[in-house]
């Protein structure tokens, strides 16, 4: 999980790297500070909001293509001991290797990735603005293996020509990430995996969502706190896993570098949480969505009181030390005030509404970080309408 920081260029901590020329800067104005803050929380609720919503019709959908991956309990169980060795893993990486060539490979695989990620975000939107008469025609990519009756598809690849065009736009972001990383074209990507993740990966039930956030909880605090592990591979990745906002806007404009970030990690995985607690307001049938409004409201208390605690102690913090207990235990005292502490805990989102959605059956291996949960869905970006073959190990 990369921490809610301040820091200058990277993703280190306030004040680290003493005697480095980024240690010589002047300290951000208090406005710079507010206005870097509160663009921060607002990116982190723009993805968690309409990936929610996005969530619904996700879920609701008929096409076996546009299912949601589902994180059971054992998925959710082994997910911090997993992230825990790849970010080890990166640690050591870094250590032993070059820094230039491992962000050069990680540059590459998130400017495709990127691109897939951006395309299906604005996809929706950009639809509204073809005309009736625009000429979308349908294209097939289709990779195959064997011949007779052991043939097998390898790649079903369907678009149209709006999706290419969806596409030639996040390239036109793409390339501009690549040869600046400019962190205007690093926010676009960070919020695409962001409201994808929320979007696409979905907790079966409320216990699982609780082991997911609890172990995490210990994962993000011992890695921050216990190690410097999270610290230096933070320093060193290069990629777009984080929302970043320059402190010094206002002095330097476009081009100001110091930068307060937040980690994608916590935005997704209390966004999953959330966007589950949405489906069940709609379950009960109420026409109300009381779980919904009372977990973000939770978050952005939990997010605000990160920040605050950083700017007093003035050191990086593990986000999710703050959001788990409020994202879990705001909906939780609605519920016992409510009598539906039963009802929230025996809903099954994939029961009810995807009686047949696949698990997460991988895990990502870029970064250890939780926030690459949402670069999971790579294979899902690739194309919103590619039939999938499913395994029954799958279902």
């Amino acid at each position: 999980m990369e921490e809610a920081a301040a820091h200058n260029g990277s993703a280190a901590g306030a004040g680290a790297g003493t005697g480095s020329p980024a240690a010589a800067r002047p300290p951000a104005t208090p406005e710079g500070m507010a206005l870097a803050y509160g663009s921060l929380v607002l990116m982190a609720l723009l993805p968690i909001f309409f990936g929610a919503l996005r969530s619904v019709s996700c879920a609701k959908s008929k096409n076996s293509s546009e299912m949601p991956e589902t994180i059971t309990s054992r998925d959710a169980a082994r997910f911090p001991i997993v992230a825990s060795c790849t970010l080890l893993g990166l640690y050591l990486f870094f250590k032993i290797f070059s820094q230039e060539y491992i962000n050069l490979l990680l540059s590459m695989y998130f400017f495709v990735l990127g691109i897939l990620a951006l395309s299906h975000t604005i996809s929706p939107m950009m639809n509204r603005f073809f005309p009736a008469n625009f000429p979308n025609k349908q294209y097939q990519l289709l990779f195959t293996q064997g011949s007779g009756e052991s043939k097998e598809e390898i790649v079903n690849y369907e678009f149209d020509t709006k999706d290419l065009v969806c596409l030639a736009l996040s390239s036109v972001v793409g390339v501009w990430y690549l040869l600046r990383k400019h962190w205007i074209a690093n926010n676009l990507f960070g919020l695409a995996f962001s409201l994808n993740g929320v979007e696409l990966l979905h907790l079966n039930n409320v216990s699982t969502g609780c082991i997911l956030l609890g172990g995490l909880f210990i994962y993000d605090v011992f890695w921050v706190f216990g190690t410097n592990v999270m610290v230096t591979v933070a320093k060193s990745f290069e990629a777009p896993i984080k929302l970043v906002f320059p402190q010094d806007l206002l002095e330097k404009g476009l081009e100001a570098d110091n930068f307060a970030m937040l980690g994608l990690g916590d935005i997704v995985i209390p966004g999953i949480f959330i966007a589950l607690l949405l489906r069940f307001d709609i379950s009960l049938k109420k026409n109300t969505h009381t779980y919904f409004y009372t977990s973000f409201v939770a978050y952005i208390f939990g997010l605000g009181l990160t920040i605050f605690i950083m700017h007093i102690f003035k050191h990086a913090q593990p986000a999710l030390l703050y959001l788990v207990p409020a994202c879990i235990g705001f909906p939780l005292l609605v519920a016992l005030a409510k009598g539906e502490v039963t009802e929230m805990f025996s809903y099954e989102s994939s029961a009810e509404i995807l009686p047949h959605t696949p698990r997460l059956t991988h895990f990502p291996t870029v970064s250890g970080s939780p926030a690459s949960l949402a670069d999971s869905m790579q294979q899902k970006l690739s194309c919103p309408r590619r039939r999938r073959q499913q395994s029954p190990s799958a279902m």
